[in-house]
């Protein structure tokens, strides 16, 4: 049996129709977790793409997932796992905010629930996405004991790798396509690791074989101390902070501005007068307005009312919604997703979470991995495709930590620093590096924020069409 499985899911595609007849026939009787929604409260009209929704046994854990199709060739296009930031961000952001074919219809939203429109730039439309919760706790993912809720960055990459293969089991019809593992910001820590797992799987011959080719990185966290760093050389390049404050900084604190010694009054002081400089930034876009959130913080915004009351903690009128306040927009997910009867066409089980949130700040979560860039290394000398791409106005998890990690990694330049185009417009610029078949591509986002697509969807959409189908940005 085990010769056989291997067989099945080796990488040669010369006998794909007779593989694929062989698993169908193999994984008949595997029991099925998902279910097939066509309809979802918001959206006029049938859903114009493949939509399931399920639940995943790992362990102690329910892991819940969204899966679209690829609406362009599904039986050759390739797959992604995809997460979500956080720790404890749902992938409903990034299939609805980033990559995926639906968004909320804001410009025509006055009350109730919030609809839903088909969105043009949709990553699924070159390949087929998973859109996982994890780690436990996030989204409609759940734990069926206490225990099972305390989790940290490697046990949350270690179920995200047992949720793959457990779905692809189900799913062999999609075990030989071309697997790739993608997140953003949080999610630039498990990613790799995940990559890796399957590695190590494949290579001690775990079944099912997995067909991995890549992996994507979004506005990544990578290094604890290099992303941290970073903010402030990002903030003296976009004139946030004076040239003297920089100097002071970079001398006092000898370049490292984290886990300051608290005896180095110079740096600590220096530091102060940068937080005051910046705190009034919105980190994840710089040139967008800062804006309150109930849901994120009631506390702080109220505060922030007393203290300047033209920051405001109710939506704007409609039409401003969109431009004013990124996280109004974000509210809408919550009005949507904690809907009754939108949580019926989901096949969200009853009973389990109390209420959906964007990101679940109150997970009982070990953050055990500080830095994923040997990771990276490692992963270099395996053959892959990596994108890297992130937004140049995003103060989160600045361009410049990213391409400090990148050149650590002492590849090849391919194709040194340029720009790239979109309509004959400066769309970012990108880098290509490589080593003995690892070719990783860099591309920053013009305007582009934390993450990325979500501040500029057609510009991203436009990238990984490119690099997915193998062209040049």
């Amino acid at each position: 049996m085990a010769a056989l499985l291997q067989f099945l899911t080796s990488s040669s595609t010369c006998l794909a129709p007779l593989k694929w007849l062989i698993l169908s026939a193999l994984f008949a009787n595997v029991a099925f977790s998902g279910q097939i929604v066509k309809h979802l409260p918001g959206f006029h009209g049938e859903l114009p793409f493949k939509l399931e929704t399920g639940y995943v046994s790992v362990g102690d854990s329910e892991l819940f997932y969204y899966f679209i199709e690829s609406q362009g060739d599904p039986e050759k296009d390739p797959l992604f796992l995809w997460l979500t930031g956080g720790p404890g961000c749902s992938s409903f952001g990034g299939l609805i905010f980033e990559i995926g074919p639906l968004e909320f219809d804001v410009d025509n939203y006055k009350v109730g629930l919030p609809e839903l429109k088909y969105c043009p730039y949709a990553w699924t439309k070159s390949a087929s996405f998973i859109f996982l919760d994890a780690p436990v706790g996030s989204g409609f993912s759940y734990a069926r004991t206490p225990e099972g809720w305390h989790i940290s960055d490697s046990e949350s990459a270690e179920q995200s790798y047992q949720f793959l293969k457990k779905w692809l089991l189900e799913h062999p019809q999609y075990l030989l396509l071309q697997l790739y593992i993608g997140g953003d910001s949080y999610s630039g820590i498990p990613v790799p690791l995940i990559t890796k797992k399957v590695i190590e799987g494949n290579e001690a011959s775990v079944l099912p074989h997995l067909n991995l080719q890549g992996y994507l990185v979004g506005s990544p966290m990578t290094d604890l101390i290099i992303d941290r760093n970073s903010r402030i050389v990002f903030a003296h390049r976009l004139a946030l902070i004076s040239d003297e404050l920089y100097e002071k900084l970079r001398k006092s604190c000898n370049e490292m501005y984290v886990d300051v010694d608290p005896s180095n009054t110079e740096c600590v002081s220096a530091l102060a007068y940068y937080e005051m400089c910046v705190k009034d930034i919105y980190s994840k876009q710089v040139l967008e307005p800062t804006c309150s959130s109930w849901k994120a913080n009631p506390e702080a915004g109220r505060r922030s009312v007393k203290e300047n009351p033209t920051n405001f903690i109710h939506p704007p009128p409609p039409r401003i919604l969109e431009f004013q306040c990124q996280n109004f927009v974000y509210e809408m997910a919550y009005s949507w997703a904690n809907d009754p009867l939108v949580q019926d066409a989901l096949h969200v089980r009853k009973g389990i979470v109390s209420e959906w949130v964007r990101c679940n700040r109150s997970l009982s979560y070990e953050k055990n991995v500080t830095s994923v860039v040997d990771v990276h290394r490692y992963l270099s000398t395996k053959g892959l495709q990596l994108l890297v791409e992130t937004g140049d106005h995003d103060m989160t998890t600045p361009y410049v930590g990213t391409e400090k990690w990148i050149k650590s990694l002492n590849l090849t330049i391919a194709d040194d620093w340029r720009p790239w185009y979109i309509d004959g417009q400066v769309a970012g610029y990108t880098r290509k590096n490589s080593q003995h078949g690892f070719q990783l591509t860099f591309a920053t986002v013009k305007g582009g924020g934390h993450p990325a697509p979500e501040f500029k969807r057609r510009e991203c959409y436009e990238m990984f069409q490119r690099w997915i189908h193998y062209y040049p940005l």
